[in-house]
């Protein structure tokens, strides 16, 4: 058990410290400086693009939610799924562990809405399934319509063989699909019953899974200069296969693993331009939205506090 209870921090911490080994030899001569100006030197336009790239993909994540909410039956207001989707993905994303960290503040929020432990269980593990749903459609499509993305990191596939495992990813997702269409029956795991989505839920899910993951990836983009810039898709790809390794590999916020996978696969632009697109990512996706959840949080356990405490008092 206790190996077990050790081995991903272990993991996480041995990963962080490869992955800044690894990009601070890619990194050699570069300064502060260097990447305070290439931080000036991005439009306010694009600083306006990154923030509603953030939008974006913070609405889908609310969307995430509301997807396995409707899959249960459960009716719960707009703006309360949005905060709770919210405050859980900003502090998870930071914190690492998402099931377990995302699991304790869907618990304490969702409960004073009725919804039982096993309800709760099972959204988390659906809103997880809904992000691999999305992640397995964009990396299908990239692989498909882009397999030249993979020589960006060595000899890691053929072509060929990078082609076909995009279509293979896409073949399982539209297998899902089907699988809404017939209506398949409810699967019996002891006192569970697992009920197959409608197909409205299956295509939300698509829709949500890939909108999040493409709003982030957007941030990035508008952050990197005119120069050297391969297009949306190409940094799409590469997004996607640096956010896939950081949640592999259990690093909070991607520490590293993100710098040194752009670093690498952005090899035309110069590396202070491609660390300064990344501290805009982190400073709009990760460390905004973390402060402000930490407010929502106190000001949620503040308002619990006070309501446990009000039968008391007379």
């Amino acid at each position: 058990m206790k190996l077990k209870r050790y081995f991903w921090p272990v993991v996480a911490t041995a990963t962080i410290g490869l992955s800044l080994w690894l990009l601070l030899r890619e990194l050699r001569g570069l300064s502060l400086g260097n990447v305070g100006d290439s931080l000036a030197a991005i439009p306010t336009l694009d600083w306006i693009l990154a923030g509603l790239s953030t939008l974006v993909a913070y609405a889908a994540l609310a969307g995430y939610d509301r997807v396995a909410l409707l899959h249960l039956g459960k009716r719960i207001s707009w703006l309360f799924i949005t905060i709770c989707s919210f405050t859980t993905y900003a502090l998870s994303h930071n914190i690492g562990a998402s099931v377990v960290s995302g699991g304790v503040i869907r618990y304490r929020a969702y409960s004073t809405k009725g919804l039982s432990p096993a309800e709760i269980g099972f959204l988390v593990a659906f809103c997880s399934f809904t992000f691999v749903l999305g992640t397995m459609t964009l990396v299908g499509f990239v692989l498909v319509f882009d397999p030249t993305i993979v020589l960006r990191f060595g000899d890691l596939l053929p072509i060929s063989a990078s082609r076909a495992t995009g279509g293979f990813l896409l073949l399982l997702v539209a297998l899902y699909i089907v699988g809404s269409v017939m209506g398949l029956k409810p699967l019996h795991l002891g006192r569970f019953t697992i009920v197959y989505p409608s197909l409205h839920v299956t295509l939300s899910q698509i829709a949500v899974g890939a909108s999040e993951l493409l709003g982030a990836a957007g941030i990035i983009y508008f952050a990197l200069p005119d120069a050297g810039n391969p297009g949306y898709f190409v940094v799409l790809g590469i997004f996607l296969m640096s956010f896939s390794a950081a949640l592999i590999s259990h690093v909070p916020g991607g520490l590293g693993v993100l710098e040194l996978v752009f670093v690498m696969g952005l090899p035309d632009i110069p590396d202070a331009d491609v660390i300064a697109a990344l501290l805009v990512f982190r400073l709009f996706y990760l460390l905004i939205p973390f402060m402000t959840a930490l407010v929502v949080v106190l000001l949620f356990e503040r308002s619990r506090f006070h309501s446990e405490d009000a039968p008391g008092e007379s």
